[in-house]
């Protein structure tokens, strides 16, 4: 029996037998093999509830609960081979074999980084391994039979790694955990881990990272591994039978110690060493039960609250304990309830005074229930809404079928055909275009409500029916008022307000009113616009205007094609809709700057609209009927006249506006420029004049444009200066004179000197043409000493002509005119 308890200590290791505290007794039982051979097993009884189960353990070495079942004899039968002292292990499966009991101490563990959540003691948590170091670790362990694993949280959720490369990027303390499941996939590990104790890291180890002896026999064939198997239990035997007599005081082997990393070493974090944490000693002092009652009825709270939380609670529970009697254990249940920070949970981990983690704990309880409350209001607030938007509608619903039936409601087809009828009941509507309409409501009778083309043939309809058929605003025929409206509005243009008049005596004694084509040209700033405008006022029509410049698509004045995706009228057509009449006035701009693409030449497009004879039945490609613009009054404007097309050009009545001269300029200042300027910069008489003196030096220094803009922009920056002193209070009142305008302006830009009071000899007064206008110029010859030249050359060398800038041909040709007139008067 000695020798039998010998072989039993060696079997077993004495620490191992020491940290089963579960085990109660051990018996020696013997049962014969297949070989015939008598075999020992060592079967030990567990106490506690798995003793009234009949739960019985087979004692085997550490690396045979991982490998397989297997039982040992003191003897070895001579007559066995090879297969019969080795049998083929059973192969390892995912499901790991239950441990008799957890070690109360285990100092080297690997780390696994959790996120988010740290894993509590006696609770469970399912884990994914896909770091490659990790991974080989946790296989070499789980086949040791060591399936341990420290797991800490990570200070940075962002890092998606299992394995940090510093210890100063996990916590501290987490928990010693058991793996209970793992399910190798390849490339990653699926763990179902459940932790047991709290512990600290106490510093790193060394891991060596090459390939493991166990790696490197993976290769072996199976006649390889028998044999050397045999081998090694052939010298064990040997070994152990030699030292029998001391194999009761011989210490058991204990595995290669691992060693701390040392300092400036880098390696990542895969084991560590550790050491228990306890928490502080306490007393079930009234504070405590109060605090535990106070978790209990907030966790009752929460679960009435959200029926989620009953699931995961009846997960967490464990059925053999009362969670009431155990401070301990409530504080981390109620912290795992939780969706706190990870902060906050790490905080409860690692609070070692209990009454403080209750506290704690309490704490990020009541915040759940708050937000169980603030969820379920919300909950209560959206399903109200949907029960009242769904009675509405089934309301809505029943109320369609019940006017249906009583004949009050029609279907929505009818009723979309009775609204286009009712918007044409009153007008004049061409018979050509109320065929079309009728033919186009019979189709969408046949066409379905969700089909592209009910909605195509729905908008045809409403361009169609809203357009002004017949209706014309009334025209204002009384000259006198005409006058009137043009002369507050524009100051001069005597030929344009002319015309005007002109127009509306035909009308008045024709008694009806045609369209015209109007082409104001001129420079920048006289106007052209502006008096469109007032022409629009004066006349009582509705006022709309386009600017065709840089335009190149066709379809911008004729429309697109009604078949293509987003198709819309042209400009004409939207302008017939947004001004509800037949005879408005159309002022297109810019049209000496129309441009020409690959879509078509707007330019060709415009002779139909403004050529009187063809714009009676205008064409536009997507109503695709006529349309009646002969009453429309077209007025362009544009700045040359050298751009515009000569057949585009002929179909309009082109009205020359060149410019103003300085007392017309003056006249405009005072009447409308510097009123308006005081108006906007919230000045009144009281504070600012401007004389006839400074007005007139403005124009003739500053201003010499044919227009009044730029003339407007100075009077502005004139009145926002003296707006700005006035609020600076430095001035109360200004009077602009000639003297002081330099101070607000600045130089003049331009200059009036004379070179010549009479001009000498030689130098002749000559006019000069700009854009702002006229202006003289001098024209001066030089006496120069003749150079001596070939006789071939001397009909040649009787003196030259310099023509300097960048010239025209005519104004070439012309200075040579000049020179041979000039050689002609010095003859004679």
């Amino acid at each position: 029996m000695n020798q039998l308890a010998c072989r039993v200590s060696r079997v077993i290791p004495k620490s191992f037998i020491r940290n089963v505290r579960t085990v109660s007794s051990l018996a020696v039982k013997q049962e014969p093999t297949f070989a015939g051979v008598a075999r020992r097993r060592i079967v030990g009884q567990l106490a506690g509830p798995a003793a009234r189960n009949g739960v019985t353990l087979e004692a085997r070495t550490l690396s045979q609960f991982a490998i397989g079942s297997r039982s040992f004899c003191s003897k070895r039968d001579p007559e066995e081979d090879e297969s019969t002292l080795d049998p083929e292990p059973v192969p390892f499966t995912n499901q790991l074999p239950a441990t008799v009991a957890i070690p109360e101490v285990w100092p080297h563990l690997p780390v696994i980084a959790a996120k988010r959540n740290p894993v509590f003691p006696r609770f469970m948590k399912i884990l994914e391994v896909t770091n490659p170091m990790l991974i080989d670790l946790i296989r070499r362990k789980v086949k040791l039979n060591q399936p341990y694993a420290g797991i800490f949280l990570k200070k940075d959720d962002d890092n998606p790694s299992e394995v940090m490369n510093d210890l100063s990027e996990i916590y501290n303390v987490g928990t010693f955990a058991q793996i209970q499941e793992m399910q190798d996939l390849g490339d990653k590990l699926r763990l179902v881990v459940t932790a047991h104790r709290r512990i600290k890291i106490t510093g790193q180890l060394y891991e060596d990272l090459e390939a493991s002896e166990e790696g490197k026999l993976e290769n072996e064939t199976d006649a390889e591994k028998r044999r050397r198997k045999h081998k090694n239990r052939n010298k064990k035997i040997i070994r152990n039978a030699n030292n029998d007599s001391t194999l009761d005081g011989e210490p058991v082997a204990e595995p290669p110690k691992k060693r701390l990393l040392q300092p400036g070493e880098q390696q990542p974090v895969l084991m560590v060493e550790v050491e228990n944490v306890k928490h502080e000693s306490f007393k079930h002092t009234e504070e405590v039960k109060a605090l535990t009652q106070e978790v209990i009825k907030t966790i009752r709270d929460i679960i009435t609250m959200n029926p989620l939380y009953r699931e995961s609670l009846q997960q967490m529970l464990n059925q053999n304990q009362r969670v009431v009697d155990n401070p301990v254990y409530l504080c981390d249940l109620g912290a795992s309830l939780s969706a706190a920070d990870p902060p906050e949970l790490q905080e409860i981990l690692e609070e070692m005074d209990i009454p403080k983690r209750l506290m704690l704990s309490l704490s990020l309880l009541k915040k759940e229930l708050e937000l169980s409350k603030l969820q379920a209001k919300i909950g209560r607030e959206v399903e109200e809404k949907v029960k009242q938007q769904h009675r509405k509608y089934i309301l809505q619903e029943q109320l369609k079928v019940i006017k249906k039936e009583l004949g009050i409601e029609k279907d929505d087809k009818d009723a979309i055909g009775e609204k286009y009828r009712e918007r044409i009941k009153d007008k004049v509507v061409p018979k050509a275009v109320s065929d079309v309409i009728e033919e186009e409501l019979n189709k969408l009778n046949f066409l379905e409500s969700h089909s592209s083309e009910f909605n195509v043939t729905r908008n045809y309809l409403d361009w169609l029916t809203t357009l002004p058929w017949g209706v014309m605003s009334e025209e204002n025929l009384d000259i006198d008022r005409a006058t009137e409206i043009l002369d507050a509005d524009h100051y001069g243009m005597e030929d344009i307000k002319k015309r005007i008049l002109e127009f509306i005596a035909v009308s008045q004694l024709k008694g009806t009113t045609q369209g015209k084509i109007l082409c104001f040209h001129g420079p920048p700033g006289v106007g052209k616009t502006s008096i469109a405008r007032s022409i629009a006022r004066a006349l009582n029509r509705e006022y709309f205007r386009f600017s065709v410049g840089g335009m190149t698509d066709v379809a911008e004045i004729k429309g697109h094609r009604r078949t293509y995706v987003g198709a819309m009228p042209g400009k004409l057509i939207q302008c017939l809709k947004k001004t509800k009449t037949e005879n408005p006035l159309v002022l297109i701009d810019e049209v000496d700057k129309i441009g020409k693409g690959y879509q078509g030449d707007p330019s060709s497009a415009l002779l139909e609209l403004l050529d009187p004879e063809q714009n009676v039945n205008f064409l536009d490609h997507y109503l695709d009927v006529p349309v009646d613009l002969s009453k429309v009054l077209f007025i362009c404007t544009a700045n040359v006249i050298d751009t515009i097309p000569e057949p585009l050009r002929d179909r309009m009545e082109m009205i020359d506006m060149s410019g103003y001269v300085a007392e017309e300029k003056v006249a405009i200042a005072k009447q409308y420029l510097i009123p308006q300027a005081k108006k906007d910069c919230g000045l009144e008489d009281k504070h600012i004049t401007i004389t006839d003196e400074a007005l007139s030096v403005l124009i003739r220094s500053y201003c010499r444009e044919s227009g009044v803009r730029n003339l407007q922009k100075q009077i502005e920056k004139i009145v926002r200066k003296v707006t700005f002193k006035i609020v600076r209070k430095e001035i109360e009142f200004s009077e602009i004179t000639g003297q002081n305008l330099n101070e607000l302006l600045g130089k003049p830009i331009f200059t009036h000197d004379r070179m010549y009071e009479s001009t000498p000899p030689g130098v002749v007064m000559g006019l000069a043409w700009t854009a702002m206008g006229g202006s003289a110029l001098y024209i001066e010859t030089a006496k120069r000493k003749l150079i001596e030249a070939p006789k071939k050359e001397a009909a040649v060398s009787d003196g030259s002509l310099e023509l300097t800038g960048h010239l025209g041909d005519v104004m070439k040709e012309s200075a040579r005119i000049a020179l041979t007139v000039a050689r002609n008067f010095i003859r004679k």
